[in-house]
């Protein structure tokens, strides 16, 4: 299959390297001109292109020629920027992919869709995205703009927080203070089951659907984090203990149903 990856970073890059791996033939893209060097070494036919909702710079109409399926992993980025059009990025890519040759698309979102709520509700992909966040609304918008693209089948994976190589949250709660919601469940994913996920959507041809994706133990995130920085030989952070926690536990039963799938990386 000829398969376009908009966004080969921490997930991207190691997702089109096992793509290739399995002979499939990958385009995938940077935004900056000192990441194609990585891409090129890989052996990906490497583009540089940044999204904007103004206007696209670079050659997205060359990066989706001949592809299949493109998959879309780019950050919303509105944590560090809240005034991001995270959705008109993606009105943006639909109007090329709607000129396209492109028949499936795989989009990267977030459990964060979800309301946190202090009763911890356990939500599956049968309930709507309900997140109140500039961050959740325009995901959520964002999943209903693909889905609703004439002619091409949309999957949607909403992840958990993820963890892996070089990554895992307790990094940035280490000697922290005061952290907040020290009850709440925790909700993470692996990189490596990540990647297992969109492999076996593309095996099993599972498109048109919705998948929540978390490791199904949900210790609560004072233990969780408290035990993982102990392992780690990193300072424990201190939680809030005063306010009441606020949080969810999410479902994969689309993962069991659709894909029989098994998770392999504990967190």
């Amino acid at each position: 299959m000829n398969i376009s990856i908009l966004g080969a970073g921490w997930l991207g890059l190691p997702l089109a390297k096992m793509l290739q791996e399995e002979e499939h033939v990958v385009k995938a893209s940077v935004t900056s001109r000192e990441k194609m060097q990585i891409l090129q070494e890989a052996g990906l036919t490497p583009y540089e292109l940044k999204v904007l909702a103004e206007g696209v710079q670079g050659d997205l109409t060359a990066f989706l020629a001949n592809s299949e399926l493109l998959i879309i992993d780019i950050p919303p980025g509105l944590r560090s920027n809240p005034e991001a059009d995270f959705v008109g990025k993606i009105e943006r890519i639909i109007t090329y992919v709607e000129k396209s040759v492109v028949e499936k698309v795989i989009f990267i979102s977030s459990t964060s869709v979800y309301k946190d709520d202090e009763n911890f509700p356990e939500y599956t992909e049968e309930d709507k995205p309900n997140g109140i966040t500039n961050a959740a609304r325009q995901l959520s918008e964002s999943e209903e703009k693909l889905l609703g693209i004439k002619e091409v089948q949309t999957s949607i994976i909403r992840f958990g927080g993820l963890i892996g190589p070089g990554r895992h949250p307790v990094n940035y709660l280490t000697n922290k203070t005061g952290v907040k919601n020290p009850k709440a469940p925790v909700n993470l994913i692996h990189q490596k089951d990540c990647i297992a996920i969109i492999q076996q959507i593309i095996e099993k041809e599972a498109w048109g659907k919705v998948f929540n994706a978390a490791y199904p133990e949900h210790p609560t995130k004072e233990d969780y984090y408290t035990e993982t920085a102990k392992k780690l030989n990193l300072n424990t952070p201190s939680f809030d203990l005063t306010a009441v926690s606020k949080g969810k536990i999410i479902g994969s039963v689309n993962l069991k149903k659709e894909l029989e799938f098994e998770f392999t990386a504990p967190i």
